[in-house]
C-alpha cells in the first residue's frame, strides 16, 4: 500500500510539473515580451535597394569610444549584407567635434555618435541620459532605458531636435581623480585644481575645489608642469592610454561623477524615417548588440588596465562621511538643476524612481559580489 501511494504521489507531482504554471501557480505569469506580438506576423518584405549613409563623431580614432561607433556601423554592415553601409568619421573628417550633433540635425550627414552629455548647451536633460553623480549605474541604465521608459524620454529630448536616438555604448563606470595629492577626506578637496567637465565640476566647486574643464590633448601636460593637482578622464581603459600613472602617485576612488558613462547612436528623422522597416529594425538590432558588447569589452579592458595602474599608483578611497558629503551636496545640485530644467526634471525624477523602486531587490541580493576567497573572508568588502 504504501509503495503504491508513494507511486501515485510521484505521478500526481510529474502531471503538475509538466502540466506548467496552470496547475502549480497561483498567479499569472509575470511578465510578457511586447514585441512578441508584433513579430508573429511580419508584414513587410525585405528592401534590396543599398543605402550608404555618413556617421560623424566627436571622437579621435585614439578613443574607445570611436572603437563602439565603428563596431555599430560593422554590425549594421554584416546583419544587412551590405545593404545599408554607415561609413564612420572621426572628429574633423567632416566636421569639427562639438559640430556633430548640429550636423546631423540640419542632415549634413545621416547619423552620429556620442556622449549626451556634449549637448548641455541645447539642453542639461542630455547631461543625465549620459551620466548623473550618484545616478545610475550600467545595470541601471540598461533597465532604465530599455524597461522603464527610458528610451522613450531619450527620443522625445532628441526628437525636438530632428533626430532619433538608440543607446550604443555603455562603458560602465569611470575612475576617480589622478593626483599626487592622496585626497581621501573632505577637506583634502579644498582648494584642489581639478580637471573635470559637467555637473561634476559644479559640484567639487561647491565643495571647495577649483574644478575646470579642460581638452584630453592638454590634461598630461597639465598636470606634470603642476598647473592642475588632479585629472579625470573617463574609463581605466580610457585612461591607461593617457600615461598619467606616469606623472602622479595616487589614483582617488570612486569616481562618484560617473557610475555608468551611456553614449547614443542617432540619426536624422528624415533619413530614418526613408529607411525600409527591415533596415530600420537591424539598425535597432545592431544597436541592442553594441551596447550589450560596449559593456562587456570595456569592462574587460578596464579590468587589465586597472592592474597595470595599480602597479604605478596607489589606489585610495575616499571614507565614508566623504562619500555622504559628496552625495549631499550632488543631490542639492541635481535638485537645483531639476528646478530650472523641466525636460531634466522629467529625466531625472523617471531615474531616482527606477532607482528607488530597485533598492529592495538591490538589498536583498546584496553581499554575493564576486570576490575571491581571500578577499571575501577578509571582511573588508561587501
Amino acid at each position: 500500500m504504501r509503495k503504491y501511494w508513494f507511486t501515485s504521489l510521484v505521478a500526481v507531482l510529474a502531471i503538475m510539473l509538466c502540466a506548467g504554471p496552470s496547475l502549480a501557480a497561483k498567479r499569472a505569469k509575470f511578465g510578457i515580451d511586447e514585441r512578441h506580438e508584433e513579430a508573429k506576423r511580419v508584414k513587410f518584405k525585405p528592401s534590396t535597394k543599398k543605402i550608404r549613409w555618413k556617421m560623424t563623431m566627436p571622437w579621435s580614432k585614439g578613443l574607445l569610444f570611436y572603437d563602439m561607433a565603428v563596431h555599430f556601423c560593422d554590425s549594421v554592415r554584416l546583419a544587412s549584407a551590405g545593404r545599408l553601409d554607415i561609413k564612420p568619421f572621426s572628429a574633423g573628417e567632416i566636421v569639427p567635434a562639438m559640430q556633430t550633433f548640429d550636423a546631423v540635425s540640419k542632415g549634413s550627414v545621416q547619423a552620429g555618435h556620442d556622449w549626451p552629455g556634449y549637448w548641455k548647451g541645447k539642453d542639461e536633460a542630455f547631461v543625465a541620459l549620459g551620466d548623473v553623480p550618484f545616478g545610475l549605474d550600467s545595470e541601471g541604465y540598461n533597465i532604465w532605458l530599455y524597461e522603464q521608459g527610458g528610451l522613450e524620454l531619450a527620443q522625445e529630448l532628441y526628437g525636438n531636435y530632428n533626430l532619433v536616438p538608440l543607446p550604443a555604448g555603455q562603458s560602465g563606470q569611470d575612475m576617480g581623480i589622478f593626483s599626487n595629492k592622496k585626497a581621501t577626506r573632505m577637506e583634502d578637496f579644498k582648494g584642489m585644481k581639478v580637471r573635470t567637465v559637467g555637473w561634476y565640476m559644479d559640484i567639487l566647486n561647491r565643495l571647495g575645489a577649483s574644478a575646470t574643464p579642460m581638452p584630453g590633448g592638454e590634461v598630461y601636460l597639465a598636470l606634470e608642469r603642476g598647473v592642475i593637482d588632479g585629472a579625470e578622464f573617463s574609463a581605466p581603459a580610457m585612461s591607461y592610454p593617457m600615461g598619467f600613472d606616469e606623472i602622479t602617485k595616487y589614483s582617488i576612488q570612486p569616481g562618484v561623477h560617473q557610475p555608468g558613462s551611456q553614449c547614443f547612436v542617432f540619426f536624422n528623422k528624415d533619413a530614418w524615417d526613408a529607411l525600409p522597416r527591415d533596415l530600420q529594425e537591424i539598425v535597432k538590432l545592431a544597436a541592442k548588440e553594441t551596447q550589450l558588447w560596449a559593456y562587456n569589452w570595456m569592462q574587460n579592458l578596464n579590468a587589465e588596465a586597472m592592474n597595470k595602474l595599480a602597479e604605478k599608483v596607489e589606489i585610495v578611497q575616499m571614507d565614508t562621511a566623504t562619500l555622504i558629503e559628496f552625495r549631499k551636496v550632488a543631490k542639492k545640485y541635481v535638485d537645483e538643476i531639476k528646478a530650472k530644467h523641466p525636460n531634466a526634471k522629467k529625466i531625472l525624477e523617471s531615474q531616482e524612481s527606477f532607482i528607488k523602486d530597485f533598492e529592495t531587490w538591490r538589498k536583498g541580493r546584496s553581499n554575493v559580489t564576486p570576490w575571491s576567497y581571500e578577499t571575501y573572508i577578509s571582511g573588508t568588502v561587501n
